[in-house]
């Protein structure tokens, strides 16, 4: 019989860190062996009727091929999400190029995510106090609308997000629909930009990703999501104040 005292004991260190350790050996393996280096639009342009004949001549195992890919890459934490995302635009197009996308990135971040979390969630929550427990705390009372906003807006990378959530342990529930919708719009303008990859290469034009999320026409939409996810929180804590204030 088991006894129910060891199963509530917390696992080794070395246990909860593995998952973690081997995400990093992983992100080291790839570098060191140039991996890396086929994740270009120069890749893309100098290979594209392979890739597109490929796709014509197999389109559900590409499909496959592409999410597991991308979902490794973005487990790893290869910060190069944005240029795999041009790639599903230009090898399916908007659809199922923006889905593939979304599913694979969503994947691969509540993968990285949940080893982080188990890692090192707990040992945050145990010794987290002060200024650190009160922004923790704050960050559970709207942590979706949290997650929300810090997917539709590109301030912090995109590996980045994934490890402080875990750390912070927030749920996987807010973590996967909050990743899941906000990362929509960005998805959209990076798979946009790979669908028309094909014409601008065949012209002889160059195709950068440089300033696409700052420009006015991309921009201002995100920041109007962005504040529609903010509102809920703005309004949450302006009735709390008043309540206290009544109270008082």
């Amino acid at each position: 019989m088991t006894d129910p005292l060891s199963e509530n004991q917390p696992k080794p260190l070395w246990r909860r860190i593995a998952p973690l350790a081997a995400i990093a050996v992983a992100l080291i393996v790839f570098f060191a062996s140039g991996a890396h280096r086929y994740f270009t639009l120069d890749t893309l342009r100098d290979n594209r009727q392979a890739l597109q004949d490929w796709v014509a001549g197999a389109p559900l195992l590409a499909m496959g091929v592409f999410v597991l890919a991308y979902a490794g890459a973005v487990a790893i934490s290869f910060p190069g999400a944005s240029i795999l995302t041009v790639f599903g635009g230009f090898l399916f197009g908007l659809w199922p190029g923006v889905a593939l996308v979304v599913i694979a990135a969503t994947l691969g971040a509540t993968g990285i995510f949940l080893a982080a979390k188990t890692a090192l969630g707990d040992i945050l929550s145990q010794r987290a106090s002060g200024f650190v427990k009160r922004m923790e705390q704050g960050f559970h009372e709207d942590e979706l609308n949290y997650m929300f906003l810090l997917r539709l807006v590109p301030v912090f990378p995109f590996w980045a997000i994934n490890i402080a959530a875990g750390v912070i342990g927030v749920s996987t529930r807010n973590f996967l629909i909050g990743t899941f919708f906000g990362i929509i719009p960005g998805s959209f303008v990076y798979t946009s930009i790979g669908n028309a990859a094909g014409a601008a290469f065949d012209a002889g034009q160059d195709v950068s990703l440089g300033g696409i999320l700052v420009k006015p026409e991309t921009l201002l939409p995100i920041i109007g999501l962005a504040l529609l996810a903010l509102l809920p929180v703005v309004l949450k804590r302006l009735n709390k104040r008043a309540a206290q204030l009544d109270g008082s």
